[in-house]
């Protein structure tokens, strides 16, 4: 298993597999469109994407990292914006490699710590985040705004 920083080259595994996540959330949308806006935000540097991979090369998981700041902390920080693993490689250390490796990562770049939201019923990702110390928020709710309707 090997993770690493994905570049504009990993596009083509990247795109499938950030497919498969939209799927799972249930919002499908066509390929061209994944890779644009894969190829814009790893581009720009915009986020930070990590992928790994199985022994054999085959890509089997990405997470996305945003940059934010933490007003309340005055400090920068970073959002866990997608993480997702191939059905057929969960449960076997994937996703805990990614995120260890999107800690690693706010560590080295000085952030004060991650953030991250899930569906509610996304149990496996919630025993996953729970298990490696992440506390689920009870002072805060989330709102969202469509500006698209």
């Amino acid at each position: 298993m090997s993770v690493t920083l994905a570049t504009p080259t990993d596009l083509d595994d990247l795109v499938p597999l950030f497919s498969g996540y939209l799927d799972f959330y249930e919002v499908p949308a066509p390929h061209a469109k994944i890779r644009e806006f894969l190829g814009a935000r790893i581009g720009s540097g915009q986020s930070t994407v990590f992928i790994a991979r199985s022994i054999d090369g085959l890509a089997v998981g990405f997470v996305q990292l945003y940059p934010f700041f933490a007003s309340l902390a005055l400090q920068a920080s970073w959002l866990v914006s997608d993480l997702y693993v191939l059905p057929a490689a969960r449960r076997d250390g994937y996703g805990e490699a990614l995120m260890n490796a999107a800690r690693a990562h706010g560590e080295s770049t000085g952030a004060c710590g991650l953030m991250l939201e899930t569906a509610k019923t996304n149990h496996a990702g919630q025993s996953l985040y729970e298990r490696l110390g992440y506390k689920r928020d009870d002072k805060f709710y989330t709102y969202w705004l469509d500006l698209t309707a």
